[in-house]
């Protein structure tokens, strides 16, 4: 009998070894090797030969290839046609991640529902729930259609014979770590697992132009478990966010091949399943303290769409040696880095101070044009005194207290002039090339030091 062979491969990043380590030389994660079975092969060397009668592709100018449009369908959501891109492409594989409880299969329910409706045969297949479960949860949701099928399996064969026999126009698997291929050894969820299921399901998705959305499970730290491979083989990875003890939920695309990667639909969990949020500026400031110091509005861009949202700073003595510098909602290392210039240029004297900084609503903000909304948040709060409920802020910060140039100003104003706010404060650079809107008073700025004076005055 031939001694079976062994592997060690990372669950992490997929890195294979003949022995096991306790710490992967790949991507440095401690006891991530798990033991997998390699699969026997019979016969010996295989021998390539070349055939000239073969009929394999042959490489094609580029000049000469003929394009078309994408044909989509458009779900009855538009933030999640926003997301993809304008719609759900023919043949394409999405995977959506997110924290468990968050969603996931709530949202790909409600979107099996309405493309069912619109005549489109959908086959749900769940390896988590049972049919009775996933129907429970459709009650819940009010969803009866007869074009819905729901299918509980776990074996890759399996669910791909209905796939065929079924021929839907769209499928959805929940999740793709229960799915298992029996000619691999190794437990479902496994680097191998993940990594042969998702090639199957591509090529069934490809072959018979069908759009797969697959679940993917998430580590501890928030990214999806598995290889990273996982993120490459699909053609769109989507993360649902939030707060678990708030309703909002945000899904955003992190990779897109039909569409922009930078864009963010808004939802809102409620007892009939998750509701679009048409204006989030207007539920991001809601429950916005008028006349707090530390409070100061900032313009946004997610994607194509502005969003006006609420940045506070609280900042106290400290009493130990070292200030804490906590940061929730934006990139930590923004707010010591701030702070140094606003005790260098302008004055404050911040190095014996506590410094927290949140972006409410639970939203989380990554560019360089919500600099100076938290300066003067930090200044605020520094000064106990409020700046004026009415200003809007935006602009990125230099080391030298310069205020730069930000993109798509034009549609920030707007947004501003549209909810209300009568006064925005932007960088100088800015005021060219565009006319704003008569109902709102555009102020330009050089330096922190100028932003400080006309928001809260005095020098």
């Amino acid at each position: 009998m031939a001694k079976r062979k062994t592997k060690y491969v990372c669950q992490e990043c997929g890195y294979e070894t003949p022995k096991w380590m306790g710490k992967c030389p790949a991507c440095h994660q401690w006891n991530t090797l798990v033991e997998e079975v390699v699969a026997s092969t019979t016969g010996g060397r295989h021998v390539f030969q070349t055939d000239k009668t073969s009929h394999a592709k042959k490489p094609t100018k580029i000049t000469s290839i003929e394009t078309e449009d994408e044909p989509r369908v458009a779900t009855d959501m538009p933030e999640l046609n926003r997301v993809l891109g304008g719609g759900i492409v023919q043949g394409s594989l999405v995977l959506i991640g997110g924290d468990p409880g968050i969603g996931k299969s709530t949202l790909l329910l409600q979107v099996s529902a309405q493309l069912a409706n619109k005549k489109l045969p959908v086959l749900y297949i769940s390896g988590e729930e049972s049919t009775r479960q996933t129907k429970l949860r459709a009650d819940r949701l009010s969803i009866k259609s007869d074009d819905l099928y729901v299918l509980s399996e776990t074996n890759l064969v399996e669910v791909v014979n209905q796939i065929e026999s079924i021929n839907p126009k769209f499928v959805v698997i929940d999740s793709i770590q229960t799915i298992y291929r029996e000619e691999v050894t190794s437990a479902p969820g496994s680097v191998s697992q993940v990594r042969e299921c998702t090639s199957e399901l591509m090529r069934v998705a490809k072959s018979k132009g069908i759009p797969i959305f697959i679940v993917g499970h998430v580590t501890k730290e928030g990214s999806i478990a598995g290889p990273r491979l996982l993120e490459h083989m699909v053609d769109a990875v989507l993360y649902f966010e939030g707060e678990r003890h708030h309703t909002f939920r945000i899904l955003r695309g992190v990779k897109n091949r039909f569409g922009s990667t930078n864009e963010m639909g808004i939802f809102e969990m409620k007892e009939q399943g998750l509701v679009e949020v048409s204006n989030p500026s207007e539920i991001f400031l809601e429950e916005r303290s008028q006349g707090a110091a530390g409070s100061t509005i900032v313009a946004s861009m997610e994607g194509s769409r502005p969003v006006l949202v609420e940045i506070q700073a609280l900042i106290s003595p400290t009493t130990f040696g070292n200030p804490r510098r906590m940061a929730t909602g934006l990139d930590h290392n923004r707010v010591p880095l701030l702070m140094a210039v606003l005790e260098k240029r302008v004055g404050l004297l911040l190095q014996n101070q506590d410094a927290y900084v949140k972006v409410a609503g639970g939203v989380k903000l990554d560019e360089p044009a919500i600099d100076l909304a938290v300066a003067i948040s930090v200044a605020s709060s520094f000064r106990d005194q409020p700046s004026k409920p009415d200003d809007v802020v935006v602009g990125e910060v230099g080391l030298t207290g310069e205020i730069r140039r930000v993109a798509r100003i034009e549609q920030r104003v707007q947004e501003a002039a549209k909810l209300g706010f009568k006064r925005v404060i932007i960088p100088n650079k800015n005021l060219d090339g565009w006319t704003p809107p008569s109902s709102i008073e555009v102020v330009g700025v050089d330096t922190v030091q100028d932003a400080l004076k006309v928001t809260l005055g005095g020098n």
